[in-house]
């Protein structure tokens, strides 16, 4: 059974908990979810607040779309200097999903367009549902991606396909982008959540290292040139191998306590 957490959030967001598991609604279902500054702010602050023994997140919209992207009606005219502010705001809230605290599913499903897309970049698993459709429409608004679409969709989809969406509009659909690399999972329509959820919940029960290393230390040695990474991995590994958890969970499996893996 569900739970509240007790977390100040605007009305635009629902905070859960699920055991171990923390789920985060964006509930602007009227808006297709579209992200105010007031819904960033919320996410910043979620992801600051989250309590102990917290293992995982699961990020999901309600409604029928996950989200419409930046709330246009909220654009106003800003200098340079306001525009730059804007985008960091954005930036810092993403952040705060991407090398936080603990892992995060995303479940989409609807539009995931625009500053959604950016959202959903921004976490660690991605579960789509058949319904889901993405695009960057921000070409034929005038404007550009603020929200670290340019850091985090070309290492999924590359350069080329991320300035094909925004010059010509074009948008993907659910089979598409598990096709290329925007999502993971693919499932039917109305079994995201349950599915996300599970997985959510798997993660939550690893060893807390080892999602840190998943999250932290994954993306950085990926980036690195291939001497400086083994050495970042090696000593990386060392470090969750030495972990009490770790040692646990070994002699669990060596005393065969813990479930061998096997084809499912």
């Amino acid at each position: 059974m569900a739970e509240r957490l007790a977390i100040r959030l605007p009305s635009s967001l629902i905070a859960e908990r699920e055991q171990a598991v923390a789920v985060l609604r964006l509930n602007r279902p009227h808006k297709r979810n579209a992200l105010d500054d007031e819904t960033i702010v919320g996410i910043e602050q979620f992801f600051t607040s989250l309590p102990d023994g917290i293992g995982a997140v699961l990020l999901a919209g309600e409604g029928e779309n996950f989200s419409a992207g930046l709330d246009l009606s909220e654009l106003e005219e800003r200098d340079v200097t306001q525009g730059i502010a804007h985008s960091s705001l954005w930036h810092r809230a993403f952040e705060k999903i991407q090398v936080g605290k603990v892992p995060v599913v995303a479940v989409l499903h609807g539009a995931v367009v625009g500053g959604g897309l950016e959202l959903a970049a921004a976490a660690h698993v991605r579960v789509a549902e058949r319904s889901a459709f993405y695009a960057l429409p921000e070409g034929s608004r005038g404007i550009y991606v603020g929200g670290g679409g340019s850091v985090r969709l070309p290492p999924l989809i590359g350069v080329a396909r991320m300035a094909d969406m925004m010059l010509t509009g074009r948008t993907y659909s659910a089979e598409e982008g598990q096709a290329i690399g925007l999502t993971t999972y693919l499932v039917d329509a109305g079994k995201g959540f349950a599915k996300g959820l599970e997985l959510a919940q798997r993660i939550a029960g690893n060893a807390p290292l080892t999602n840190f290393a998943v999250m932290q230390a994954l993306p950085r040695i990926a980036a690195m040139d291939p001497a400086s990474g083994y050495a970042i991995e090696a000593l990386m590994s060392a470090i969750a191998q030495a972990d009490p958890d770790a040692k646990a969970r070994l002699k669990d499996f060596l005393e065969k306590r813990a479930p061998k893996v096997t084809r499912k």
